[in-house]
């Protein structure tokens, strides 16, 4: 049974996973790169599993622990299903978006590019989560219910919109505008917004060591939440685009980006083009290749009784291959890394053919490194030229 048919994915992964295979045309042409790149992502993993374990431990390590954390997973098996997605994803209620005054920023956040009108924007996020038994503990995490975002706004009227989302534990803007040469879009005559993922920069906690951990801290569960609200979270700013006139939006993200990027496709309809970059695609899975994630996940399916498609289908809620995208797959692009080991080819593959269509683009490089990536920008740039209707 093929990997896009609803409600079975989470039990036939592996196998269609295995079907596939990690070689791509580019990697057959420049095997020693994409090699090397392929190694040196198969490092840098390592140091996320590390942060990922350091993270999960006290949840999960400790006397009935990973037994609770299994029965709070379970919770959300039952919303892992197309008919139930307008419950799981609550359209989030108005919110008042405010700019930041230029004298309140910190220095770490005066960063503006040359030639570019920027706005510092925030809000008070409404989201709530979905698990009323996490309402306190996640709730708790003050700075993260302040959604942030930069926005490159020329300023003149309501111009499309590029609505950018940044990897895991990479949230600089400075970063993400010169990775993805984000001014080149503005340039292009576009508007674009970079928004913060929650318990991501300054919406991390005061105690965590490293951007983003926050995804884990409160567990697997917790892990589902930050994954709802980050969709939540980026209803409101879209909801807030099409208030102030913006005519059309488009979303574009890197790592865990790309994969809220691919599954933002399927829960709102009113995008002109979604284009994943390097996405997760099914995140168990990915991280079970990992050391020291692997071992320790041995050990909580063997405690916490919880077998390997049961804990996909408990987090199959947030999975961009539970749903169909809501826009025509003429407006789907995915790009991704041939030596790319953090999310693999084989793996991407898999979303390309759950999508049924669309572009994708292979370049030689790995999870961070994009060798080769003006070619990728210059056929994005295109892409979104198209989907804006700027170009037949």
């Amino acid at each position: 049974m093929a990997v896009n048919q609803a409600h079975t994915w989470w039990d036939q992964l592996q196998a269609e996973a295995d079907r596939q295979s990690d070689q791509t045309d580019i990697s057959r042409q420049r095997l020693l790169s994409i090699a090397a790149t392929a190694a040196m992502d198969r490092v840098a993993r390592t140091g996320l599993g590390a942060m990922v374990c350091s993270a999960l431990a006290p949840m999960l390590l400790g006397s009935g622990k990973l037994e609770r954390e299994a029965e709070k997973l379970r919770f959300y098996a039952r919303f892992a299903d197309a008919a139930n997605i307008e419950e799981t994803f609550v359209a989030p209620p108005p919110v008042n978006v405010v700019e930041e005054a230029p004298s309140l920023l910190s220095r770490h956040r005066r960063f503006a590019p040359k030639g570019v009108n920027c706005r510092y924007l925030s809000f008070q996020s409404p989201f709530t989560p979905l698990n009323p038994a996490l309402n306190e503990d996640y709730l708790a995490h003050n700075a993260n219910r302040t959604a942030r975002a930069l926005h490159f706004e020329h300023g003149d009227k309501p111009r499309p919109t590029l609505l950018f989302i940044h990897g895991q534990s990479v949230d600089s803007y400075r970063i993400n505008n010169w990775w993805f040469s984000l001014t080149q879009i503005y340039d292009q005559g576009y508007d674009v917004l970079l928004i913060t993922l929650p318990h991501h920069g300054q919406r991390a906690g005061a105690s965590h060591p490293v951007s983003g951990i926050g995804f884990y801290t409160n567990g697997l569960a917790g892990t589902n939440e930050a994954m709802l609200q980050s969709i939540s979270d980026a209803r409101s700013w879209l909801n807030y685009l099409f208030e102030r006139g913006v005519p059309q939006i488009g979303v574009s993200g890197v790592s865990l980006g790309g994969y809220l990027s691919a599954l933002l496709a399927c829960v709102d309809d009113r995008l002109s083009f979604v284009i994943p970059n390097s996405p997760v695609v099914a995140p168990v899975d990915m991280a079970l290749q990992w050391q020291p994630v692997a071992p320790m996940s041995k050990m909580m399916f063997a405690l916490g009784d919880l077998t390997m498609a049961e804990l996909r289908h408990c987090m199959a809620l947030h999975s961009p291959l539970t749903y169909q995208p809501r826009i025509d797959n003429d407006r789907l692009f995915i790009i991704s890394g041939a030596g790319d080991r953090f999310t693999s080819p084989r793996f991407v593959r898999l979303l390309h053919e759950h999508w049924q269509g669309g572009r994708i683009h292979w370049f030689p490089g790995n999870h961070l490194l994009h060798l080769e990536q003006v070619h990728y920008l210059q056929d994005m740039h295109n892409f979104i030229d198209r989907s804006f209707g700027m170009v037949p």
